[in-house]
């Protein structure tokens, strides 16, 4: 995220409010930089109507290097220093900004240079810790803790080692003692909202209920691979995925392949599947598989390379589970097929009732028709043109 200079902060009041600036007393214009050339010492900006403090900002040398504080209603809202460079650097903390003795923190971090590092913490108006979070040197989010209001773990996200001490305990929570962790999340009504296992910071397990309690998502991981699942309302499973890891080639991580996927029916019939068979280019294609809702099969195509080319083979299904087509198709391109070989059709007893012959350049060169007996009805030879005539011996 870009950080603004703070001097453009400082230049950019709400359009609604007038301020006026001082310096030891002395009219100073932050706008204008012949106003605060040369000076140092803390310039406070008020209300222009109401005299009201809403800005404080650290001059240091003409230069707008320090501490920056802004006021709402007169109540300290925000507080943070800048750099030379113009970006936030050092402890910066939110408030509530409410009036009276009690101005509640709500945010503290600390920045380098613009970016949020080490450990970052987050607050409710009424003092319950909201979220905890870890920031790497590039400034990247490592661990996260969230909390509902009644102080309970609301979402957890884990680091290779404990890192949000001693704002959460993330050494129990994300199994960095030995065992594998089991933590339950809430959500704000205090309701179970689902667990999660971490093994030295690593998922284990995951799951999400729906407001009744029901599973919502359920997740397996391990070293190897693993599995998801979600699930209707009623708790049918409507969806299923599985896959594997492969190591990366050299400093690369390792990448998720997915090997399986298949989706369901509100009824909980399986419509659809597909397989994928891992290799050193990623995941290819293998095979899939469609379904009528009575459970018949309905589509199924096979993938498989002849000679250096991907061809896919292709079975269609009549709802009574008899073929009605079967056909291979040479894979040219992403969107490009062209026909191969014999496509056989099929009535609904399973019987043969036509073919079509095709050339290597997926040219028809013969149809034949049968009928319900197996006697051939129509023979014909197809030419380019698209002209035919009677298949000869």
């Amino acid at each position: 995220m870009r950080i603004l200079p703070a001097l453009l902060l400082a230049a950019a009041p709400p359009a609604h409010a007038i301020q006026t600036c001082e310096l030891d007393g002395a009219h100073v214009n932050p706008a204008n930089g012949h106003t605060t050339a040369g000076k140092s010492g803390l310039m406070r900006c008020k209300d222009a109507g109401s005299g009201v403090l809403q800005r404080e900002q650290e001059l240091r040398d003409g230069r707008f290097v320090g501490a920056v504080r802004f006021y709402r209603n007169g109540v300290l809202e925000r507080e943070h220093a800048v750099n030379e460079r113009g970006n936030r650097d050092g402890l910066a903390r939110e408030y509530a900004a409410t009036p009276g003795a009690n101005n509640p923190l709500l945010r503290e971090e600390t920045l380098r240079n613009g970016s949020t590092v080490g450990l970052a913490r987050a607050w409710y108006a009424n003092g319950t810790l909201r979220r905890a979070s870890f920031h790497g040197d590039d400034g990247r989010e490592q661990a996260v803790a969230e909390f509902n209001e009644r102080g309970q773990l609301a979402e957890l996200r884990c680091a290779a080692r404990p890192q949000l001490a001693p704002a959460a305990d993330d050494a129990a929570w994300c199994g960095h003692r030995g065992a594998p962790a089991p933590v339950s999340l809430y959500d704000g009504r205090g309701a179970l909202a689902g667990t999660r296992v971490f093994e030295r910071g690593e998922l284990r397990r995951r799951e999400s209920y729906w407001d009744d309690g029901k599973p919502r998502e359920s997740a397996e991981i391990s070293t190897s691979g693993g599995g998801e699942r979600s699930f209707a309302r009623d708790g049918v499973k409507r969806r299923e995925t599985l896959w594997v890891w492969q190591a990366g080639a050299g400093d690369a991580a390792k990448r998720r392949l997915t090997t399986l996927e298949r989706e369901f029916h509100d009824s909980g019939t399986l419509l659809r599947e597909r397989r994928w068979t891992p290799g050193e280019r990623g995941a290819e294609l293998a095979a899939e598989k469609r379904w009528y809702l009575n459970g018949q099969p309905r589509e199924a195509s096979e993938y498989i390379v002849e000679g250096g080319k991907t061809i896919r083979r292709d079975l269609h299904f009549h709802d009574n589970g008899q073929p009605s087509h079967d056909g291979r198709w040479l894979l040219a391109g992403r969107y490009e097929q062209q026909p191969l070989g014999i496509h056989r059709s099929f009535d609904e007893a399973g019987r043969l009732r036509a073919e079509r012959h095709d050339d290597e350049r997926g040219r028809i060169t013969r149809e034949r028709e049968l009928d319900a007996a197996g006697a051939v009805v129509r023979d014909d030879a197809v030419f380019e043109d698209g002209s035919r005539k009677a298949f000869s011996r």
